[in-house]
């Protein structure tokens, strides 16, 4: 079969790799369609993040590594002990191993797991192969009425989602939207779905800005031409947002949104950062400002989104496209310089 091996910084190949087959409590798919992600663009073109360049804790895997964690399939086979899901559903995938054993594990919070692997990324294989095999725990049904490419989906929108949920915003509220990818869009339908109407969405790109407006965005800003803290201020008779969402991985994302924040507000960081930054803590005590982290999902917020994605809150329209595998390349040259936004692999 065909596989997007990456083997490192620069150099992701299409290779013909040995099909995988079910072991007992496992669950082989026939791959519908495979997101990119901003962190597969980080590991090719920055440096080796998640991808183990020495055998991973938990997995034992190392690159060379079969790419894609974002993917939805078909159930073509279940290996002994497979109860929840048979040939033929139409399934998306949580792509997370947990240990269950660390600290992190043993709190309640596996999303934050001390030797935390995800398949496509530090696993035994990944969402850009035409197969793949994964424990039946990190597969979710999905409803007759949410389609495969909604699938594929499903884990950037729960990235946004525990994002949301975690970050305490009420009803009433305003929240910032800073960076208006894919998981800015996922934010910005989180929030509608919790709720939350007073939103600011802050990007440069007119390209972004005019997808959000599309989407029902009512107040979408160029943060090079209007502060965020100004539209903040003016939005709320001069109090502020109480989360800014920084889904854009930049330092700026951050200083700015702690000038925009209500007393006691909250900058949420959801964007993965390949510069580090300056920042005075002072610009945080004055306001008693906070700067806290996302990272990932839990089973209920996979079900939280696919329940969602049924109830029409989620739509691809507008924003999601697609490509073969053979353009994978292309298309990440593409999103590094920001001419699509959001590109499905299809398998």
């Amino acid at each position: 079969m065909r596989s997007a091996i990456y083997h490192h910084p620069h150099d992701v190949r299409i290779e013909d790799v040995a099909e995988p087959e079910p072991g007992a409590g496992e669950v082989k798919l026939r791959v519908a369609h495979n997101g990119v992600c901003g962190s597969d663009l980080h590991e090719y073109f920055s440096t080796e993040t998640f991808v183990p360049v020495a055998p991973h804790p938990q997995t034992g895997i190392q690159a060379p590594v079969a790419l894609g964690h974002e993917f939805s399939g078909t159930v073509v086979a279940v290996g002994d002990g497979v109860s929840s899901v048979r040939a033929g559903d139409r399934v998306a995938v949580r792509p997370t191993y947990t240990c269950g054993r660390c600290p992190a594990c043993r709190a309640g919070a596996p999303n934050t797991c001390r030797v935390l692997a995800f398949h496509g990324l530090s696993g035994p294989g990944g969402g850009l192969s035409e197969y793949t095999v994964l424990p039946e725990s990190m597969v979710f049904a999905l409803p007759e009425n949410v389609s495969l490419e909604m699938g594929a989906l499903v884990e950037p929108m729960a990235v946004a989602y525990h994002a949301v949920k975690i970050s305490g915003i009420r009803p009433g509220e305003l929240a910032v939207i800073a960076g208006l990818g894919p998981i800015g869009v996922g934010l910005f339908f989180a929030l509608r779905a919790a709720g939350v109407t007073d939103i600011i969405a802050s990007d440069p790109s007119a390209q972004r800005r005019d997808i959000l407006t599309g989407l029902g965005a009512r107040h979408v800003i160029d943060p090079t031409v209007t502060e965020v803290a100004t539209a903040a201020q003016e939005a709320t008779d001069g109090l502020g947002a109480r989360v800014v969402f920084d889904a854009a991985g930049v330092g700026a994302a951050i200083l700015t949104g702690i000038g925009a924040l209500a007393p006691q507000g909250k900058v949420l960081v959801v964007g993965i950062h390949e510069q580090a930054m300056e920042l005075n803590p002072t610009a945080l005590l004055l306001g008693e400002a906070q700067i806290v982290a996302s990272l990932v999902y839990t089973d209920d917020d996979y079900r939280h989104v696919i329940d969602s994605m049924s109830r029409g809150e989620i739509t691809g329209e507008g924003w999601v496209d697609h490509a073969p595998l053979d353009d994978l390349l292309t298309v990440y040259d593409q999103l590094r310089r920001g001419e699509r936004m959001k590109v499905l692999i299809d398998l």
